[in-house]
């Protein structure tokens, strides 16, 4: 019996080999709608940073955009001395447990030198973000870290290392971003105390670099005028992305695996710039798109994966890869996650039986004895109106957790904490968070979690509706 002969094929072994779409072809209408969906909802977030960055660099000086958030020319930093004010709009779901700070960075232009104080036993961490929002580097009290100076460099950056310096972190994009978070009690004592660490935190361009740490004083630094806004400030616009996508996409290269993508988008892009009706097209699935995907992401049940007793947890955050659900759901509610080995968040628009929280009502939200959320760093529950932003209110108070020193535990051990727009009585007042009126969400975060943080184990706590 004859042997079969096998004809030698030649399958594609990398991306470059593998057939590309045609330019040219011909699409209709409800094609290029979904790819264009896709594109918008894949591409959210990236386009959100791009113009974040556009923006905030637009600041003369580091400073406060409408005496509020840090904002710094490209290249540098700015940095809180305090916590961030309430009356800002410019970041959803802001915390009051840290001094923050901001910096965006184009490190095809320069490497920027990053400063780390000693610290001390204080939690610290420094997230540096690339173009996709994935974190990359490790700077904290969680690694270990050193003081001292940390050079952040570009992907194709083949400079000469300076001497002082103490490590090279290098970015997959040229895009970088940092928001240095520094723990901080709320105390007067502690204010002052980390006034000295706060006015050592800084970046710069390589250029300046001279071997000494940097002093600046960050409770003194102009403050820019903001329009005012409802809500969130508005990134991202359906109407101009497809205008924005190209030269985002030309900025960041493929992850692995991301190449067909890629190239079915660049299809439908290269269709646009020569036929209007496409374009046309691509504008109408941008817009349906924001309204019918990205909109309801804003929900927190359309967010993370369950954590019971009605809440949801956050899942793969800051390390996000090909998870453009968790991706996109982020940076359209909670921008800047952290990675989950630094912080896990807990979040929720409902109590216990389903039912939306609403301020007029009175909710307890207890913590059994021994079952605070195991952190190595510091917890903290916080409130915020519909729009995922503070809601002024007379105590000025929007977070209760580990910073306050004066919380009234249970004679049994439990922590109850409560929340409504009316005070749950003298009595209780110290554990109480203030709501503002109509609707609002609860949002646990748990910085440099314990072993049932990170495995699920642990629960966050049930939220009942008193009265």
């Amino acid at each position: 019996m004859a042997t079969a002969k096998f004809q030698d094929t030649a399958f594609p072994t990398s991306a470059v080999e593998v057939t590309q779409p045609v330019a040219g072809a011909i699409m209709h209408k409800e094609y290029v709608k979904t790819i264009g969906r896709m594109a918008y909802v894949w591409g959210w977030p990236l386009v959100n940073i791009f113009n974040r960055r556009a923006t905030i660099t637009q600041a003369p000086a580091p400073g406060r955009l409408g005496g509020v958030v840090p904002v710094a020319p490209l290249g540098r930093l700015c940095m809180l001395n305090d916590y961030v004010l309430p009356d800002q709009s410019f970041v959803a779901c802001p915390n009051q447990d840290v001094a923050y700070g901001l910096g965006y960075f184009s490190l095809d232009e320069e490497p920027v030198v990053i400063q780390v104080p000693d610290f001390g036993d204080r939690f610290w961490v420094y997230p540096i973000y690339d173009a996709r929002t994935d974190q990359f580097g490790q700077l904290g009290r969680a690694y270990g870290t050193k003081s001292g100076f940390y050079l952040l460099v570009g992907p194709n950056w083949e400079g000469e290392v300076p001497e002082g310096i103490t490590e090279v972190i290098r970015s997959s994009t040229e895009l970088a971003m940092t928001v240095p978070r520094i723990f901080m009690d709320d105390t007067d004592e502690d204010r002052a105390a980390i006034q000295p660490l706060v006015n050592q935190v800084d970046a710069y361009p390589l250029n300046d670099f001279d071997g000494t740490m940097k002093i600046k004083d960050w409770s003194d630094f102009p403050s820019y005028p903001a329009p005012e806004v409802e809500g969130e400030s508005k990134w991202v616009m359906p109407e101009p992305f497809f205008d924005q996508l190209p030269g985002v996409m030309d900025a960041v290269a493929p992850l692995p695996g991301e190449e067909a993508l890629y190239a079915s988008i660049r299809q439908v892009l290269d269709a646009a710039d020569k036929d209007p009706e496409v374009k046309k097209t691509l504008v109408e699935a941008a817009v349906e798109a924001e309204k019918e995907v990205i909109d309801p992401l804003f929900l927190w049940k359309h967010n993370g994966i369950p954590a019971g007793n009605g809440w949801n947890r956050s899942a793969n955050n800051a390390e996000w890869g090909y998870d453009y659900l968790m991706r996109t759901s982020t940076a359209r509610s909670n921008m800047f996650d952290n990675r989950p080995t630094e912080t896990q968040y807990f979040y929720t628009d409902n109590d216990f039986e389903g039912n939306q929280l609403e301020g007029q009502n009175l909710y307890s939200v207890t913590f059994p004895d021994g079952e605070l959320p195991p952190v190595n760093g510091f917890w903290s529950m916080t409130i915020y109106n519909k729009h995922h932003i503070f809601e002024l209110n007379e105590l000025n108070r929007y977070s209760l957790g580990t910073k306050n020193k004066d919380l009234q535990f249970n004679p049994d051990g439990s922590l109850t904490l409560y929340a409504s727009t009316k005070s749950p009585g003298e009595d209780k007042e110290t554990n109480w968070l203030p709501a503002p009126e109509g609707t609002f969400s609860l949002y646990i975060r748990a910085y440099w979690g314990k072993e049932a943080i990170l495995d699920g184990s642990w629960k966050p706590p049930v939220i009942e509706k008193v009265k």
